[in-house]
């Protein structure tokens, strides 16, 4: 599997492999493109590109799943957002300002900075926004 360094894909793909890590097997195109609010056409091509890198199945007219490569790197993005809003909140954010704030800049974060921050808080198992899993933290 690729060693994932949290910087392979751009903000908006992140946001497709979040939702479909959410809503879990076969999502439709249709529900993608108005969950991100984004054109059809948009959200067409955003998957394809993901097919071809080997992040989802994209069946057309049916719908589109994460492979395991999809899974393993959603589950980190989800990951480093619920770290950051936990870090967020320590300084005086509200939950929802906190999950809000790291939205606009979860996807320029390494996952080595990551680590060093869930190591840091001391490996934390929830966040404000969530669980946190350490199956691909690097516990120092």
């Amino acid at each position: 599997m690729q060693e994932i360094t949290g910087l392979e894909l751009s903000p908006k793909k992140v946001q497709y492999l979040k939702f479909l890590l959410k809503k879990g097997d076969l999502v439709k195109t249709t529900d993608i493109s108005t969950e991100l609010n984004v054109d059809p056409s948009t959200s067409t091509k955003t998957i394809n590109d993901l097919a071809e890198s080997g992040y989802v199945d994209h069946v057309p007219y049916r719908g589109v799943r994460l492979t395991e490569k999809g899974r393993e790197f959603a589950e980190f993005f989800v990951n480093r957002h619920n770290i950051l809003s936990l870090m967020l909140s320590h300084y005086g954010l509200s939950s929802e300002g906190a999950c809000a704030e790291v939205s606009r800049f979860e996807a320029f974060v390494s996952k080595e900075a990551i680590d060093t921050i869930c190591g840091s808080m001391g490996h934390p198992t929830v966040s404000v926004c969530g669980k946190i899993k350490h199956s691909s933290c690097n516990l120092h």
